[in-house]
C-alpha cells in the first residue's frame, strides 16, 4: 500500500485540489438531500441515515470513497446556520474567508504550545490580541484612554469560547483575590460561571434574582462584604439583554469587588458605530468575555478572553522544560505555554485575523447592523400579528415570541414540530414566567421576505 499523500510538503497542494472539490460536491450532494435548515425525521431517522451512511467506521480495508460519503452524511444531517430558517441558536454561518483561512490552519498545523511549532502564528496571536484588547479597552465608548496612560497593557487570549474564557476569569479573580473569592451574578448569566465557580473549588456563588431579565445593581448593595468578583452579561443566552454596565462597575468600585464582563454575545457590537454606545461600561471590567463564533462570523471555535491588566495573566505562567526551558526564553523563544491552559492549540487566531484585516471595522460593523435590523423588522412583524404575542422588542439580535393564547406545552410542541418536519430551527426561552420562541438572527443575508415566511411557517404549525 502506498503511503496516503500528506496535506504540507511538496506534494500537498496538488493532492489537496481533487479532494477540495469532492468535499465541496459532498456539501453540495448533502444540501440538496437535507432539503431545508435542518435534516426532517427527528433523532432515530437522522442516526439511522448516518449509520447506513458510513457502515464499520473502522473497516479492515479502507474505503476511498470515505471523504464524499461521510461528508455527505454529515452535510445531510447539518442543521444550516446560512439558512435563514435556523435560527435557534448563537450559532452563526461562518464567513467563506474565515472558513478558507481556517483550512490552512489545518494543512500546515502549528501547535501554538512552543515557539518552534508555529513560528509565525504566535507572532500573528500576540499582534490580533493585543489589538481586540485595545479595542475593548481604549477605543469603548466612555472608556478612550482608561488603560492609554497607566503602566499596564490590556491583552487577551484566545480560547476555545464563552465557557473557557468565564472559567479563565474566574481562575484570575481567585489568583488575584484568594481562594475565598465569591462569584456574584444574576439568574440571567450563562450556566457556565457558576459552574466555573464549582470546578475551581470556590465558595458557593451568590445568584441574585433577575425578574425583569437583567442584573439590578441596587440588588448588589445588600451582598455581604469580603473578597467578590461580580459577573455583569453584556448580551443574555435567552434574550439577548445587556446589564447596565455603568451603574454595575460604579458599584464594584465603590465596593472594591473585581468586574467581569460575559459578552460572550455582545462583544461584537464594539465593530458597530450605530450599536457600540450599549457597551458603554465595558471598559471597566477587569476581565471580558468575547466570542468572534456569534457576532464575528467565525467557524467555531473563536473566543477570547480580554483582561485591562495584562500583568493578571502572569498568573498563568507554567514551566515545562522540553517548551519553555529557561535559557531558551531568555534567548528569545517565545513562551507560550502562559498564554492557555491547554497545552497543543492550534492557532484559532488566523481566520480572527484574516477577517479583521478583510473586512475592517466598518465591514464587520455592516454585518452586525444588519443582523440587529432584521431582528428589529421581525420584531415589528410579530407585533403586527394578531396571532402572536412580542415579549419585548430586541436589544440586539434576538426576538422572543409566541403565539397568542397559547399554553406553554403548545409552545414547545411547535418547536418539537418544525425540528421533526426540518422545516425551522427556533430556539426556546423562558421569560416573565412563560415558554418563548426564540429567533436569534445571525445571518446577514436574511432578507425581509424570508422573516414574514418564518412567521408564516410557526403560524400554520399552531394547532388552532
Amino acid at each position: 500500500m502506498n503511503t496516503p499523500p500528506l496535506a504540507s510538503g511538496p506534494e500537498g497542494r496538488e493532492a489537496l485540489r481533487p479532494l477540495l472539490d469532492t468535499v465541496l460536491d459532498a456539501l453540495g450532494e448533502g444540501a440538496r438531500l437535507r432539503g431545508g435548515p435542518l435534516p426532517a425525521g427527528g433523532p432515530s431517522e437522522v442516526a439511522e441515515r448516518v449509520r447506513a451512511a458510513v457502515g464499520d467506521v473502522l473497516p479492515e480495508e479502507g474505503d476511498p470513497e470515505a471523504l464524499r460519503h461521510l461528508v455527505r452524511a454529515l452535510a445531510e444531517g447539518a442543521a444550516d446556520p446560512a439558512d435563514p430558517f435556523c435560527a435557534a441558536h448563537l450559532h452563526c454561518p461562518p464567513l467563506a474567508v474565515a472558513a478558507a483561512a481556517d483550512l490552512s490552519v489545518s494543512v500546515l498545523n502549528p501547535s501554538l504550545d512552543s515557539w518552534d511549532q508555529a513560528p509565525a502564528a504566535s507572532e500573528l496571536e500576540s499582534l490580533a490580541t493585543r489589538r481586540l484588547a485595545e479595542e475593548v479597552y481604549l477605543r469603548t465608548p466612555g472608556g478612550a484612554g482608561n488603560c492609554a496612560t497607566g503602566p499596564h497593557r490590556p491583552d487577551a487570549l484566545i480560547t476555545t469560547g464563552g465557557t473557557e474564557s468565564n472559567q479563565l476569569a474566574l481562575l484570575l479573580a481567585r489568583e488575584a483575590l484568594g481562594p475565598d473569592v465569591r462569584l456574584v451574578c444574576g439568574q440571567n448569566a450563562h450556566h457556565s460561571l457558576p459552574r466555573s465557580a464549582w470546578l475551581l473549588g470556590l465558595p458557593v456563588p451568590l445568584i441574585v434574582p433577575t425578574p425583569h431579565g437583567t442584573l439590578d445593581p441596587a440588588a448588589l448593595e445588600t451582598i455581604p462584604h469580603g473578597p467578590l468578583l461580580i459577573a455583569a452579561t453584556a448580551g443574555t443566552t435567552d434574550a439577548g439583554l445587556i446589564d447596565p454596565l455603568p451603574e454595575i462597575a460604579a458599584l464594584c468600585a465603590q465596593r472594591g469587588a473585581r468586574l467581569h464582563i460575559d459578552a460572550a454575545y455582545g462583544g461584537g457590537l464594539l465593530f458597530s458605530a450605530r450599536h457600540r454606545t450599549k457597551l458603554t461600561g465595558l471598559s471597566a471590567a477587569d476581565s471580558v468575555t468575547l466570542d468572534l463564533h456569534k457576532l464575528g462570523w467565525q467557524p467555531v471555535a473563536a473566543g477570547l478572553l480580554a483582561v485591562r491588566d495584562g500583568d493578571d495573566l502572569a498568573a498563568l505562567d507554567h514551566r515545562a522544560d522540553y517548551l519553555n526551558a529557561d535559557d531558551d526564553t531568555e534567548a528569545g523563544l517565545r513562551d507560550l505555554l502562559g498564554r492557555s491552559l491547554r497545552t497543543t492549540r492550534r492557532p484559532d487566531v488566523l481566520k480572527i485575523a484574516v477577517t479583521l484585516k478583510t473586512l475592517g471595522r466598518q465591514g464587520l460593523g455592516t454585518l452586525v447592523d444588519q443582523v440587529c435590523d432584521r431582528a428589529r423588522e421581525f420584531a415589528q412583524l410579530v407585533h403586527d400579528h394578531p396571532g402572536f404575542e412580542l415579549h419585548e422588542p430586541p436589544t440586539i439580535s434576538t426576538v422572543l415570541f409566541r403565539p397568542a393564547s397559547a399554553t406553554d406545552d403548545a409552545v414547545a410542541a411547535v418547536r418539537r414540530k418544525l425540528l421533526t418536519d426540518g422545516r425551522a430551527v427556533l430556539g426556546r426561552a423562558r421569560a416573565a414566567n412563560r415558554l418563548w420562541l426564540k429567533a436569534t438572527l445571525l445571518n446577514p443575508t436574511t432578507r425581509p421576505a424570508d422573516l414574514a415566511g418564518l412567521l408564516h411557517l410557526v403560524e400554520g404549525t399552531t394547532p388552532r
